[in-house]
């Protein structure tokens, strides 16, 4: 009984990592897409356990048949089910395995959504995953869980590395080529030839973290649910921190050799590589064995997601290959390697004993369900793009998903940009003593260029009208300064500036970042009696910090002012008090 409970448990904490992947694949990508994300695995789980219920759950773990290839379809879970329900003399009750199998068969179809984001059309992919939840996982995993032929001859996975991790990421290799890129991803010439990768970052590298540590919790379910005794789960949790922690240190430590920076995307899939690179051998290894396999996983996600992007011209908008199918691949060959037989699994690894015969069966098993998986995944992508379409149209993708494939304007409807009053006490103190640090030796003319607008009345003009964009962190402190002018009256606007910083080249996920769209604030003043030069200086003087990009200030001829409310024009118009 307290054997069974925890393996329930596992399969709770297995389930909840479908709230991970979401937060992950919705992190990883554009807002606009947020909720076509989200309901994509909702529906992945759901669609799968309809299916599941119905055929893949006895393809998998039905009676050995066609010499080991399937198992015997039944129907005992809806005819026999108090059968079903009972707790037998020996093992689990056959509801507890059902569970259990069925999350890890949504795990395995989930891997796909972020691969296929931003550009596959939501019917095509709930046939998608009915297909590999009804057929394609549960067979390849009876060969491997439920008696089947790769069990057999010993073939070692114990939570997934290739039954479930290289099979998701297979599938999300071929879906991603099937679809193509997303619009705006490669620039070709005439030729067709890609001359150029852009960078598409994702919308909240905040969602994607959490994903992860939600991902890496319930990873403890998914490697330790099987768990018989207390030595093997313990075991078993420690290659599961190991393993991930030394991939994420890794990857940190070459991203930012390469780069110039540690890349926090990158790291994040380092953390997800890890996992699933210790998921086929958790009970085999030791520490020094899982420390290697991090290691080897660290570099090995950031050479693939460079691949795929840079070379081969994939479009992976979350690395799903480079995390589960590379590392799937590695993960089961690296038990063959690394496996040794005092850890509760008792294998004998090549480089603990000398024998290469795990390492055979590991490297026999890799083939043949990476074959089959990726001759499934062709076939069913084949046929849903050819009867039924595969992508969005161009305006369904660049409107977003949310709003063509859902009807939602926006996942984030109540979110409002908005400017802070105060962004740190260093920026309190500043405004306190009317100066501000200049930590750069850019010269101010560079820093906070004035442009001035020509005037088509070669008259003097009687009003004018001062833009000002500059860092959200100095509004306070410019607000302060133009009331002290007695200017009590302007126009705010929250804007978004596009551009990059001449000689600092930013990467995301190893390819250069051209533009981004910075949080600025625009300031609208019109004056009369107050002096330009006044403002100018003013307003010099508090947003300059020596750097490039301190801000940009505007001047423009005004004609007129109307007051609308009193119909007063002119100089009147700009009074407060009336």
């Amino acid at each position: 009984m307290t054997v069974e409970f925890w393996f329930l448990i596992g399969a709770a904490l297995v389930f909840w990592m479908q709230a991970g992947f979401a937060m992950v694949e919705t992190g990883f990508t554009r807002a606009k897409n947020a909720g076509n994300i989200i309901m994509k695995n909702l529906m992945d789980f759901c669609i799968g356990t309809v299916v599941f219920s119905l055929l893949g759950y006895t393809l998998m773990m039905g009676e050995d048949t066609l010499f080991g290839l399937i198992g015997l379809p039944n129907m005992d879970l809806f005819t026999n089910f108090k059968e079903f329900i009972a707790s037998p003399a020996d093992g689990f009750t056959s509801a507890s395995t059902f569970v259990f199998n069925l999350v890890f068969c949504a795990t395995t179809a989930t891997i796909v959504s972020g691969a296929m984001a931003e550009r596959t059309k939501f019917s095509s992919y709930c046939i998608y995953s009915g297909v590999i939840s009804l057929v394609v996982y549960p067979i390849e995993a009876h060969w491997i869980w439920g008696g089947g032929w790769l069990s057999s001859i010993g073939f070692h996975d114990y939570a997934g590395s290739c039954a479930i991790h290289m099979v998701g990421g297979i599938a999300a290799l071929v879906g991603a080529m099937f679809l193509g890129p997303r619009i705006g991803k490669y620039v070709k010439d005439a030729s067709g030839k890609v001359t150029k990768v852009n960078a598409i970052p994702g919308h909240s590298i905040t969602l994607g973290a959490l994903g992860v540590f939600i991902l890496w919790l319930g990873w403890y379910g998914f490697n330790g649910a099987a768990a018989t005794s207390v030595s093997e789960l313990a075991s078993i949790f420690l290659t599961t921190t190991i393993a991930p922690s030394v991939a994420t240190v890794v990857t940190m430590i070459f991203t930012w050799v390469r780069n110039g920076k540690p890349d926090v995307s990158m790291c994040l899939n380092a953390s997800l590589a890890g996992l699933v690179g210790v998921t086929a051998g958790c009970d085999s290894f030791d520490a020094i064995g899982s420390a290697a396999v991090g290691v080897v996983s660290g570099i090995i996600v950031v050479l693939v997601v460079e691949l795929l992007d840079l070379k081969l011209h994939i479009d992976d908008p979350v690395g799903a290959v480079g995390v589960h199918m590379a590392n799937g691949i590695w993960g089961t060959v690296a038990v063959g390697l690394f496996a040794n037989p005092d850890a509760p699994a008792g294998l004998d690894g090549l480089f603990y004993t000398g024998s290469a015969s795990l390492l055979g069966k590991q490297l026999l098993g890799v083939l043949t369900v990476g074959v089959y998986a990726a001759v499934m995944m062709i076939i069913t992508f084949a046929a849903i793009r050819k009867f039924h379409g595969l992508r969005t149209t161009a305006e369904e993708e660049l409107a977003g998903l949310d709003i063509t494939e859902h009807g939602l304007p926006s996942a984030y409807p109540d979110f409002v940009p908005a400017v802070d009053t105060f962004s740190s006490f260093s920026t309190l103190e500043a405004v306190s003593a009317e100066t501000t640090a200049v930590t750069g030796d850019t010269p101010a003319a560079e820093a906070i260029p004035v442009k001035k607008i020509p005037s088509f009345d070669e008259g003097a003009p009687k009003f004018t009208k001062i833009e000002i964009i500059c860092k959200e962190a100095k509004f306070d402190a410019l607000k302060k300064a133009m009331s002290t002018l007695g200017i009590t009256g302007m126009t705010v606007s929250h804007v978004l500036g596009c551009g990059v910083q001449g000689g600092r080249p930013e990467y995301y996920r190893g390819v250069p970042v051209e533009t981004n769209l910075l949080p600025k604030v625009q300031v609208d003043i019109v004056v009369s009696k107050v002096p330009v030069r006044s403002v100018i200086e003013a307003a010099k003087k508090v947003l300059y910090t020596g750097h490039i990009g301190d801000g940009k200030i505007f001047v423009y001829d005004v004609e007129n002012v109307v007051k609308v409310r009193t119909g007063e024009e002119g100089y009147d118009a700009l009074q407060d008090v009336e």
